[in-house]
């Protein structure tokens, strides 16, 4: 019998970065990153293609950085495309310059040219990620970011970290599957992989060698930082007769969570505690959907990896998968995602009890009628010839040809209109089974919200069932946000708020909206500037499922936008 020794060169390697990275961050300059945008050709699922990359790698490099310290990432596009990057979850105080949405806050880096971006850290502690935010690059141009804190942790400090990186795989070019969805006017083209680390596992063709996979130590414990970097899919992610402790959400620390697995939607992040207390042996880390709807298709797919323990033994030639909640389980999904918990010691400021800026939004698939004298370019695949949409409100957001931030900065006109409605415009039973097809129609506009500086913000998310209800995980820029209530069904303004957490509620930047269902969060509007608000369904983006905040400044110098950089990209 062949026994096997697995080496620790791994992670040695990760406590020597570590090491020599605390060293840098204690020196004066400022620490820069150079990230080159262009495409690189990448094998899966047996064929080849080219897709765009940061530096040639998918999942592209880790930004790793200190509580409070602010980053210089230096960006060349050498794609052949337009391009824009975001830091997800990084506040940018006073600086949406740099946050990075396409004619939100900057018109995109153009082939050739190059854009240093100013990327502030404030109060952020644990896993953030960085990723396109133009048309849908960000399938394949996105990474993690590693946020540590000043001090130590408030839990065990582990023994090595492991990013832990979900994505979707396209056989076809993501440019095509994009284009051909905008001129379809209906769902795009489901992803024929899930992936971790960009590989999909030992379950798809030519992919075994290649599966992810990580060594570990038996009695020792290992903090992963996951990212649900997925295009349009929320996920159920375990590990075979591991639990899971959860100690940390979209860069904010909670109360420990152990369960057998997690619930993690696009956009947000975890830091989860990984103890090796199991038999030495090869074990199985596996995710895949949780999707609530009936009627919308999906990847049905299983995403694997591979974690072995150190030492001498035989391993099992075919490892057990994890059990996995069913793929419409919404009970499971919700049940973890409200056990969160904050820890009230580690926030930035308080829950907010007194509001004085309340908003009431729908958030809804839609539909527009067929155009007449539709030509080739365009054709109507949604439902009963219509071409499919989404919408706030009942606003279906259109993108300017000129950054909104650039307009509110120089007072240009014409760009936006700043009335986007507190309260929805259309009032009817919003989770009713049927609905009249009437309802489905929203209107084109550009609209944005303005918000008193130092506000007490409450937004209450309202899912509807037009077309089809689904979950939505709604994400704000430049704000983290407590999430104090959710539920299903209709909003009762009178008797759910009675049920809000105001005492420990999870501090995060992305909430998962339930289907026909509803979620309220409460922050403070303490940073200046043009900040983005959208669903994180990237097709229901595309519908136009989003708006702006624009948060007024304050009065003194250190509460006002910061002026733009001089490297701006032009529109």
């Amino acid at each position: 019998m062949k026994m096997l020794l697995l080496g620790k060169k791994t992670i040695f390697l990760q406590i020597l970065w570590s090491f020599f990275f605390v060293v840098g961050i204690n020196s004066q300059r400022p620490r820069e990153y150079h990230f080159v945008v262009r495409e690189a050709k990448y094998t899966r699922l047996c064929c080849t293609k080219t897709l765009l990359t940061v530096n040639g790698r998918f999942p592209g490099p880790i930004i790793k950085a200190y509580t409070g310290e602010t980053v210089y990432v230096n960006v060349y596009n050498k794609g052949e495309f337009n391009i824009t990057l975001h830091w997800h979850g990084v506040k940018q105080p006073r600086n949406p310059w740099s946050d990075g949405p396409e004619y939100i806050t900057q018109c995109p880096i153009q082939p050739g040219m190059k854009f240093r971006q100013k990327v502030i850290f404030s109060f952020e502690q644990g896993t953030l990620w960085w990723h396109a935010h133009s048309d849908w690059a960000r399938a394949t141009v996105h990474g993690p970011i590693f946020v540590y804190p000043r001090t130590s942790y408030p839990f065990p400090k582990p023994y090595a970290e492991v990013p832990i990186v979900f994505g979707e795989w396209w056989k076809s070019e993501i440019k095509d599957v994009y284009e051909q969805f905008v001129i379809s006017g209906g769902s795009p083209i489901n992803s024929d992989a899930l992936t971790i680390n960009g590989q999909p596992g030992d379950f798809f063709p030519c992919s075994r060698e290649e599966t992810f996979k990580f060594n570990v130590d038996f009695g020792k414990t290992y903090l992963l930082r996951i990212v649900n970097a997925a295009m349009n899919v929320v996920l159920f992610f375990s590990v075979y007769k591991h639990s899971l402790t959860v100690v940390g959400a979209d860069a904010a620390y909670t109360e420990p969570l152990t369960r057998d697995f997690i619930c993690i939607a696009p956009g947000q992040s975890l830091d989860v505690l990984l103890h090796a207390n199991q038999e030495p042996d090869h074990y199985y880390m596996a995710a895949r959907a949780y999707s609530s709807s009936s009627i919308l298709p999906f990847d049905n797919t299983t995403t694997t990896a591979r974690i072995h323990y150190n030492g001498y033994y035989i391993p099992t030639s075919s490892p057990p998968l994890p059990c996995l909640p069913y793929y419409n389980d919404t009970n499971a999904a919700f049940d973890f995602l409200g056990s969160l918990r904050g820890k009230p010691e580690t926030y930035p400021h308080k829950v907010p009890t007194i509001i004085t800026t309340r908003i009431i939004s729908t958030i809804s698939i839609n539909t527009f009628p067929c155009p007449e004298g539709q030509t080739f370019s365009q054709t109507c695949e949604g439902p009963n010839g219509t071409r499919l949409a989404a919408s706030m409100n009942n606003i279906s957001f259109e993108l300017p040809n000129i950054s909104i931030l650039d307009a509110y900065y120089y007072y240009l006109n014409g760009v936006y209109s700043n009335n986007f409605p507190s309260f929805p415009p259309l009032v009817f039973n919003f989770t009713a089974e049927y609905l009249p097809m009437i309802l489905e129609i929203p209107k084109r506009r550009t609209m944005a919200r303005v918000i008193e500086y130092d506000s007490t913000v409450e937004i209450v998310f309202q899912g509807t069932n037009l077309v089809a209800g689904i979950d939505h995980p709604m994400h704000i820029h430049g704000t983290s946000f407590y999430i104090v209530g959710r539920g299903f069904g209709n909003f009762d303004e009178y008797e759910d708020p009675k049920t809000y957490n105001l005492i420990d509620p999870p501090l995060r930047n992305t909430v998962l909206v339930p289907i026909n269902g509803w979620a309220t969060i409460r922050y403070r509007a303490g940073n200046p500037g043009v900040w983005f608000v959208h669903c994180h369904l990237e097709r229901h983006l595309t519908w136009g499922m989003e708006t702006v905040f624009i948060v007024k400044n304050g009065e003194g110098c250190d509460e006002s936008l910061l002026p733009p950089p001089p490297d701006l990209p032009p529109c």
